[in-house]
């Protein structure tokens, strides 16, 4: 008999990303909520499959989609004020720019741990099935 793999339940993205009685605040927040949710639907039934993850796994998949959307809040920082902002000292870096350096370099980590990429698939043993067929002392 084939025990069906329980799939992870998706976090409440409301607790990782509060809402906010500031607008602008509460605007990205829920953009942060949104594609947090998509990738966790993408990523987890897949993972689930490929690398058996499971309970003991929600942390760092949790984190993982909070990577995606902060990088995603950056990137869109910097896409409305550009790379180089006005700050009290003059021109200056935009900060979104070192976040997102930041987000991406764990990004990659949970990448390569969790098997997302191709080079990170080929180390990863999909878990057998439970095949009661397969036992040779049947």
């Amino acid at each position: 008999m084939v025990v069906p793999r329980a799939i992870l339940a998706e976090p409440d993205w409301k607790g990782v990303f509060k809402e906010s009685l500031d607008p602008a605040v509460e605007a990205a927040n829920a953009r942060c909520r949104e594609v947090a949710s998509a990738e966790w639907r993408r990523v987890v039934p897949i993972l689930e499959v490929s690398a058996g993850v499971g309970e003991v796994d929600h942390t760092t998949v949790k984190d993982l989609c909070v990577c995606v959307a902060r990088i995603d809040q950056a990137e869109r920082d910097l896409s409305e004020r550009g790379l180089m902002v006005t700050a009290e000292r003059g021109t200056v870096k935009n900060g979104a720019a070192t976040i997102a350096a930041q987000y991406r370099s764990q990004l990659a980590r949970y990448i390569r741990e969790l098997g997302l990429s191709p080079s990170a698939r080929v180390s990863l043993v999909p878990p057998a099935d439970d095949d009661d067929d397969s036992d040779i002392w049947d």
